[in-house]
């Protein structure tokens, strides 16, 4: 094996130093992950069964086949809003704060 084979070979086996230093952020966006996930998954489910069993049944007198329907409707914008507010933090996640320039 010549020298070039046996540095390339080191360098692939290598890991990317990039990463090492990296370890809060990469632990930042795992918690916004999870946090996310967490929302997805309990606010649609509590806003299904809160709407239709207060608003739409209770407040708004409808049947409970009108109630699934519109309940449905809230459960399916909650996601909607989730994922909106998901791609807008991890949008902005690596973006310096827009008050902190180069004059502070």
């Amino acid at each position: 094996m010549d020298a070039s084979t046996r540095t390339s070979l080191n360098a692939a086996a290598a890991p990317a130093p990039e990463f090492r230093g990296n370890e809060s952020s990469l632990v930042s966006a795992l918690k916004t992950l999870l946090f996310f996930t967490f929302l997805m998954v309990t606010l649609p489910i509590g806003l299904y069964f809160a709407s239709k069993a207060y608003i739409f049944e209770g407040t708004m007198k409808m049947s409970s086949s009108d109630s699934y329907f519109y309940a449905a409707i809230v459960a399916v914008l909650a996601v909607h809003v989730v994922l909106a507010l998901f791609v807008y933090v991890a949008w902005n996640e690596g973006s310096p704060p827009k008050g902190k320039g180069k004059h502070d």
